[in-house]
């Protein structure tokens, strides 16, 4: 008589976690805290820009807000003779930018108005809206800002920043007195 046929059973492993990393929440709350603190003073220092007007205190926040949790877009990239940055800046003209570096650390700002009006018999409607960009990023190397390039199409501000011309080794006689 022939034996009856085994069932084969599927091996079961263990597979590795796939997913995100679980944070501490201690390490959470400090995080949630620190990002607090940085969109405070910002909302302080938009307070301040805007002559300290006050009334505006939710507009501040929600502009810091917006600029520390959705940052404008930036490509940073460097080859032996320059740092090229790519920044997405839509709606903003080259005149309601300014761009500076610091040492090492470039600084794309921008803030617009716009004023919008209509008049309907005798009521007048004013809309009247501002728009700002604050971003902040260390660049690889030091540059050349004398040389450096700025152009800005359909949203896209675009930098060239050269390379300051490596120092040059020049030997020094000393002089016997």
């Amino acid at each position: 008589m022939a034996e009856p046929a085994k069932v084969l059973e599927p091996v079961r492993k263990p597979s590795p976690l796939i997913g995100p990393r679980l944070v501490p929440p201690s390490e959470l709350f400090t995080r949630v805290e620190k990002l607090y603190d940085q969109i405070a003073r910002r909302a302080f220092e938009i307070f301040e820009n805007n002559g300290q007007i006050f009334g505006r205190d939710l507009d501040d926040w929600f502009k810091a807000e917006t600029e520390l949790l959705h940052p404008a877009h930036l490509d940073v990239s460097e080859t032996a003779e320059a740092v090229a940055v790519r920044a997405e800046v839509p709606g903003f003209a080259a005149n309601e930018l300014e761009i500076s570096v610091e040492g090492n650390r470039l600084t794309i700002a921008g803030k617009r108005e716009t004023k919008k009006e209509r008049k309907e018999e005798k009521t007048v409607y004013e809309e009247h809206c501002s728009d700002q960009l604050l971003r902040v990023v260390e660049l690889p190397a030091a540059v050349d800002t004398a040389k450096a390039e700025a152009s800005l199409k359909d949203g896209v501000l675009q930098l060239k920043l050269p390379k300051p011309a490596p120092a040059k080794k020049i030997a020094i006689e000393a002089k016997a007195s």
